[in-house]
C-alpha cells in the first residue's frame, strides 16, 4: 500500500534492509508492477561502489536492460531531492488526467 500512493523514493545510506526495499521497488518499476517514479540515492559518495557494480556486473554483462540504470537517480543535497520529486509529482499528475 505505501509503494501504491508513493511519489518518489528517496533511499538514504543503510544495510541489507535498505538495499532489499532499493532493489524491491526498482524490480517492481522495471516490470511495470507500480507506475514509475523517481528512486532517489542520497549521497553519491555513498552509493558509488553500488552503481559501478551495476554499470560493470549487471548492465555489461547484459543482465539489466540498458535503460534500467536510468530509473535510479542520485542526489547529494536536500534540495536536489525535492526538485526530483517535484518533477516527478507533476508528471504523475499529468498522466493522472
Amino acid at each position: 500500500m505505501f509503494v501504491r500512493f508513493a511519489r518518489a523514493f528517496v533511499i538514504m545510506p543503510g544495510g541489507f534492509g535498505t538495499l532489499d526495499e532499493l532493489f524491491e521497488a526498482l524490480t517492481l518499476i522495471q516490470t511495470h508492477r507500480i507506475y514509475h517514479f523517481p528512486v532517489i540515492l542520497m549521497d553519491s559518495q555513498f552509493w558509488d561502489p553500488l552503481l559501478e557494480w551495476i554499470d560493470r556486473g549487471l548492465e555489461d554483462h547484459g543482465l539489466i536492460s540498458p535503460g534500467d540504470k536510468e530509473l535510479l537517480v542520485v542526489a547529494d543535497e536536500p534540495m536536489q531531492v525535492c526538485k526530483h520529486v517535484m518533477r516527478a509529482s507533476e508528471q504523475q499528475k499529468e498522466l493522472a488526467r
